[in-house]
């Protein structure tokens, strides 16, 4: 199994991470790493993240928005 996330604008449109993540083996690990760098995802253009296991959407949209 591998988890990641997609990054999106607010309207939804996909966009590049300011900080390029890797493919994590647990939900745990990813959202580890996105609790610590969500604020440079932010300050680089993407809005909100979704999480995905093996391209299946798990939630999301998640806004990075306080």
């Amino acid at each position: 199994m591998a988890w990641t996330w997609r990054f999106e604008k607010s309207d939804g449109t996909e966009t590049e991470p300011a900080v390029q993540p890797d493919e994590f083996s647990t939900q745990g690990d990813a959202e580890s790493w996105i609790g610590e760098v969500w604020r440079e995802l932010l300050d680089g253009g993407a809005d909100q993240v979704t999480l995905l296991e093996d391209g299946t959407k798990i939630y999301g949209p998640m806004s990075l928005h306080g």
